[in-house]
């Protein structure tokens, strides 16, 4: 691991729910690109959006702080939470990047992102300023940006599992054990979240 500065990968996503795929990969960036801390940054609700599907930020967030809070080197981060809505990436580093001046902030993302990255607010600054660490997704072509100096592709494990699947199968009353982490398969085991 570099010395030094706090290098931190910022991993977003609304997270709805968080589950051992995302773990796998925030871990894995954790251990194999250099990284002190993966922050698991989760997205408010945008209100572009329809909300049906999208269980209340504090909850989403709660979730991701029981995945969590074993593991000193991931953290959960509401700083989104606190900022004008809807949330671009560009402006939450910008305000990390004032906030926590001694920090290196580096931003995570599938290959899927890549592609579409210059539909992103502003995004020559991401590309300019930041490093992205990026974990190829299966069938998604190449990007113009697969070359850039500061993208970095990372080999991660991936699961084919997604919170779309974990909600429909709580709501047909199906066991999502194993599916996410212990302590958030007893919370939504004993909760009414996603039931409805």
């Amino acid at each position: 691991m570099t010395s030094g500065n706090p290098q931190i990968g910022l991993f977003f996503g609304s997270f709805n729910p968080v589950h051992i795929g995302h773990l796998i990969i925030a871990n894995h960036m954790v251990e194999f690109a250099n990284l002190h801390q993966v922050w698991l940054v989760v997205s408010p609700h945008n209100p572009l959006k329809p909300r049906q599907t999208l269980a209340r930020d504090h909850d989403r967030l709660h979730l991701v702080q029981l995945a969590t809070e074993d593991n000193p080197r991931l953290k959960a981060s509401q700083v989104e939470f606190g900022l004008p809505r809807p949330s671009y990436t560009v402006d939450t580093l910008a305000y990390l990047t004032e906030k926590y001046p001694d920090h290196h902030f580096h931003l995570i993302m599938g290959s899927d992102n890549l592609v579409t990255l210059d539909k992103w607010k502003n995004f020559e600054v991401l590309l300019e300023r930041y490093r992205l660490l990026v974990y190829r997704r299966p069938d998604v072509p190449a990007s113009r940006f697969d070359d850039h100096p500061n993208v970095q592709f990372v080999t991660a494990p991936l699961m084919e599992i997604s919170s779309t699947f974990i909600r429909s199968s709580i709501r047909a009353g199906k066991s999502v054990r194993y599916l996410v982490p212990e302590p958030v398969f007893r919370y939504l085991d004993t909760s009414t979240l996603y039931r409805g």
